[in-house]
C-alpha cells in the first residue's frame, strides 16, 4: 500500500511539474533572422497552439487550419529557434495577450544580421519539438546588450513560491486532521480489538480450562 501511495504521489509531481515546465514563462536571448506567417494544417498537435487571435475566427473555408506568425531566430551558439506568435486571450495560460501582430512588427522591426546582430530577450511559454511541430509561444520581446543578457525570473520564483506555501498548509493540515481524527479511531479501534483478544483469551480458558 505504502508503495502504491508514493507511486501516485510521483506520478502526480511528474505531472504538476511537466505542466508548470510549459506553462510558467521562460527567457531566451536570440537574434531574429525572420517573422513570416504560414499557414498550418493541425491535426493531434492541435493541442499546443493556442485560439485564433481574438476578434477573428483564423479558420479556412475547409476548417482544416489557419495562419500563424511565427518568428524565427538564432541562438548565440548559431543554432536556429522557431517561436510561433500567437494570442492567448482570456484563456489558458493566463498571459491575456491580445497584441500578436504588434509583436509581429516589433520583431520585423528587430531582424538583424550575423555581421551585424541584434540581440533580443524573448520572454515565451511552452515547448519546441521538431517530432511533433510544435513551437513556443513568444509572449514579449525586448532589445538586450549582448547574448550572455540574464534575466530573473520573478514570475516564476513567486508562482513556485506560493506553491510551496500551499504544500506548506496542505501538510500541517493533513497533520492536524490525522492527529485529531484518524489516531483518535486507530486507537479505538486497536483497544477494541486488545479487548475482544482478552475475552476471546478468557473464553478459551473458561471452556478448556487453560
Amino acid at each position: 500500500m505504502r508503495k502504491i501511495l508514493w507511486g501516485l504521489i510521483a506520478a502526480v509531481v511528474v505531472v504538476v511539474g511537466l505542466f508548470l515546465n510549459y506553462t510558467l514563462p521562460s527567457h531566451m536571448v536570440v537574434r531574429l533572422v525572420g517573422a513570416p506567417t504560414q499557414r498550418i494544417d493541425m491535426g493531434e498537435n492541435a493541442w499546443f497552439f493556442a485560439a485564433p487571435d481574438v476578434g477573428t475566427n483564423g479558420v479556412n473555408a475547409a476548417g482544416s487550419g489557419r495562419d500563424i506568425k511565427f518568428i524565427q531566430a538564432i541562438r548565440p551558439n548559431g543554432r536556429p529557434f522557431v517561436f510561433r506568435n500567437e494570442d492567448t486571450g482570456w484563456g489558458w495560460p493566463p498571459y491575456f495577450k491580445v497584441d500578436s501582430f504588434d509583436l509581429q512588427t516589433q520583431a520585423s522591426s528587430l531582424i538583424s544580421t550575423q555581421e551585424s546582430p541584434k540581440w533580443v530577450m524573448v520572454t515565451y511559454y511552452g515547448w519546441r519539438s521538431q517530432f511533433l511541430t510544435i513551437f513556443p509561444n513568444a509572449v514579449a520581446l525586448r532589445p538586450v546588450d549582448g547574448p550572455d543578457a540574464t534575466v530573473f525570473p520573478w514570475v516564476t520564483a513567486i508562482v513556485l513560491g506560493l506553491l510551496a506555501i500551499l504544500l506548506l498548509f496542505i501538510r500541517r493540515s493533513w497533520i492536524r486532521f490525522r492527529r485529531r481524527r484518524i489516531e483518535p479511531m486507530i486507537d479505538e479501534v486497536s483497544d477494541a480489538l486488545d479487548q475482544a483478544d482478552d475475552r476471546a483469551r478468557g473464553l478459551w480458558r473458561r471452556l478448556f480450562g487453560r
